[in-house]
Formats: C-alpha cells, structure tokens, sequence
C-alpha cells in the first residue's frame, strides 16, 4: 500500500500526542505514506487545500478547516475522510458527499465514553457526592443523609443517537424504566431495548431522571422549553451532555432556582467557557462539569486505533465500522 498517501491535519502538540503515540504513528505509517502537519498549529483553508492535493485519505481531528469546494477542487484524489472526533458536521460539507468522498469518525468510541459520564453525573448528583466531599474536606460530619440511588429510577431518553443507545445498555444493571422521546426510533428498537416511547411532555412529567441527547440542529434549538423544565417531578434530576442550546438556560437557571427540589447535571452550556459569575454557579442544586463528558483523554487512542481500522477496512474493500453517510452526518450538532 505504499503509493496510498495520508494527510494528518492535526498539528503536532500536546493534544496530538493524547491521539498518536509512537504506536499509533507507526501503525498509520504502515499503511502508507503519511503527511504530518509540522507547522505547529491548525492549517488555514489556503493551505489545507493545498496540502490535500495528491491525498487519498486524510485524518482530520478537533480544528481542522471545513472541506468546502475551495478545499475539494484541490482534492484531486482524495476517497475518505477520516476523523478523531466525533461529529463530523463541523468539517465536512455535502459537497464532499457529492463528490462520493466516504467518511468516518471516531463517534462510536466518543459515544461510550459519552454514555459512561451520564451514568457518573447521574450517580453524583444522586448520592451528593461532591457536596458532601466538600463539607467533610471543610471538617464537616453530617447528622443524616439525603442521598438517592440510580436503581429502579425511572429514565427519560431526549433524543435516541449512538451515545444514548450506549446509556440504556449501561442502565441496564440498575433495571430503571426507560421511555424515549425521538423522531427516528422505530418499535423494533424499542421492543429489543424494553422501552417506550414518549412525547416530551409526558416524559418530563413522569420521568425521574431526564438526559438530553439530541445533536445541536436548528430545530432542536430550546427543544426544552421552560413550560417542559416546569413540568419536572418533585426530585427530578435533568442532566445534559449534549449541547447547551438543546436547553432553555435563562428559563432552567429560573426553574432551578425556584425550584430546589429539582437538580439539574450540566457538563454543556449555551456559551463556553461558562461566563464567569453565570447564575447557575450560584444554585446549590446544579452539578457543573466543563464539558468533559467524554471522552475521556485515556480513550483517544482507541479513538486513533478505530480509525485507522476503519482506513484499513477502506482500501480493503471491507465495511467499516463507524462509516458517517450523509443523512446521519445531518443530524450530528454543528459545534
């Protein structure tokens, strides 16, 4: 294969090295002739479009300049795309679909990763982790205990991707009852996983813990209204790991702090970083996380091993993995 040329976009620093050790950099290498990016920092549109030109594959990773004509008229030979984050809407453009350039990602890996940080936020908040670490590291003993647990909690799923697929397996050893609300889950789906479907209103009434999955699209701007955020159970947990806009935040900073006896496990937020003096750093109720839900830095090789399995499987002529066609590109969040 070594007249198969890969282009590397990402510069080589110190979040490249969490993607490529020296293993990684010698397995991609062994596939064929591998360009890296040695100018120290993202290229810009200009120069992508130079670079990629001769390219049959290039590795994309977080930064990257989208792939719009001006990049792809230069793209002379290149096939697939290959991209170490998740979504892939940021970067590639229908224009790369219509030229018949393949795509994948490292979503899948990023999905668990994701799914693994619900399950831990939820059991956070629930059991007041962090509150009560705090008070006992200030010297503190508490006289009772208002802790909850994660078992026979009944769940409600916005939004029914790969990452949200991941949280109702890894929800299955704490038996909770799972309803969900999607435009896309069809009943086999449902049937296989024992759940069941649920408009939004419905599932913010009746539902223990509600997480937010659905992709940062335009229709799904405030898709949690502040009449959904009201409608919330006494005891309610809302966590999100989406994207902050999915959620009214003016409206859920009000609900929350009328309404103590929800809590709410945000690792997204509508600006980020998160502004300094926000009103949700004033709630005693909310867990806030910086967007760290996954994955987590320990997961980014297998990230660049899916990958590259996947570039593999390509010039193989086999199916890969974690292929991204363009509808499913479509629904992915733009940031």
């Amino acid at each position: 294969m070594n007249d198969i040329h890969i282009l590397v976009t990402m510069p080589q620093h110190a979040v490249f090295r969490t993607f490529f050790d020296a293993d990684a950099m010698a397995a991609l290498e062994h596939i064929g002739t591998v360009h890296w990016n040695t100018l120290g920092r993202q290229y810009t549109q200009d120069e992508l479009g130079a670079a990629v030109r001769g390219m049959d594959i290039c590795v994309t990773g977080w930064g990257t300049p989208v792939f719009d004509e001006a990049v792809l008229v230069q793209a002379d030979r290149l096939r697939l795309i290959a991209h170490t984050g998740g979504s892939v809407k940021p970067y590639v453009t229908d224009a790369v679909y219509g030229r018949g350039i393949r795509v994948v990602s490292g979503n899948e890996v990023f999905a668990e990763s994701v799914a693994e940080s619900v399950v831990a936020y939820a059991l956070a908040s629930l059991r007041q982790i962090p509150y009560h670490s705090v008070n006992l590291a200030g010297g503190i003993w508490p006289e009772s205990f208002a802790n909850r647990g994660l078992l026979d909690r009944s769940v409600g799923i916005v939004g029914y991707g790969m990452i949200a697929r991941y949280v109702v397996g890894m929800l299955a050893p704490f038996h909770c009852p799972i309803k969900v609300f999607s435009r896309h889950i069809g009943q086999d789906e449902l049937d296989r996983c024992h759940m069941e479907k649920a408009e939004l209103e419905e599932l913010f009434a009746t539902c223990d813990i509600i997480s937010i999955h659905s992709g940062m699209t335009p229709e799904n701007h405030h898709l949690v209204t502040r009449e959904l955020l009201q409608s919330m159970k006494p005891g309610a947990l809302l966590i999100n790991t989406a994207r902050g806009a999915v959620i009214d935040e003016p409206a859920l900073c009000e609900v929350l702090a009328a309404r103590p006896d929800l809590s709410a496990a945000l690792d997204v937020y509508e600006t980020e970083p998160l502004p300094a003096g926000h009103p949700l750093e004033k709630l005693p109720n909310v867990l806030l996380m910086p967007h760290m839900g996954g994955p987590t830095v320990d997961r980014r090789l297998a990230v660049t091993r899916s990958v590259t399995q996947d570039i593999r499987r390509f010039l193989a002529g086999q199916p890969m993995s974690c292929e991204i066609s363009r509808s499913y590109a479509a629904k992915m969040s733009a940031y």
